[in-house]
């Protein structure tokens, strides 16, 4: 999944260890939307005019090796709306949008309680 120019610069960011909000429990989220607009680097968040972000469920995001397991479940009350785009967030409103993939998953309802898991892999192009 291809990173934003934001994600990048967070990543960035915190390998050097200067200050930025991390991708942990307290502040990964979740975002969904019903945005159908190709995928850009320069967007800086969901594209949709509904969409909507929630917080990790216990014990995640996980990390094994390079790979990132974010997870979060949006009960009735949430994101009752299409989901055609989906993304990794570092808070719940603003903040950095790292990942932005457009996917329809179909439209939830208020009916369904609905959880969404992301993974993130991190390669090192060869040289």
């Amino acid at each position: 999944m291809p990173y934003t120019n934001t994600g990048r610069d967070l990543l960035a960011t915190l390998l050097i260890g200067a200050a930025a909000t991390p991708l942990n429990a307290a502040n990964a989220h979740l975002a969904v939307g019903n945005g159908l607009t190709a995928f850009a680097a320069t967007q800086p968040d969901l594209v949709g005019a509904s969409k909507a972000r929630k917080a990790m469920d216990a014990t995640y995001p996980t990390q094994a090796a390079n790979v990132l397991t974010f997870k979060s479940t949006f009960g009735t009350a949430d994101a009752n709306f299409a989901w055609d785009e989906w993304g990794v967030a570092n808070a719940s409103t603003g903040g950095i949008l790292v990942t932005r993939k457009v996917e329809v998953l179909g439209t939830k309802t208020s009916s369904a309680t609905w959880v969404l898991t992301a993974t993130v892999t991190t390669t090192v192009p060869a040289t």
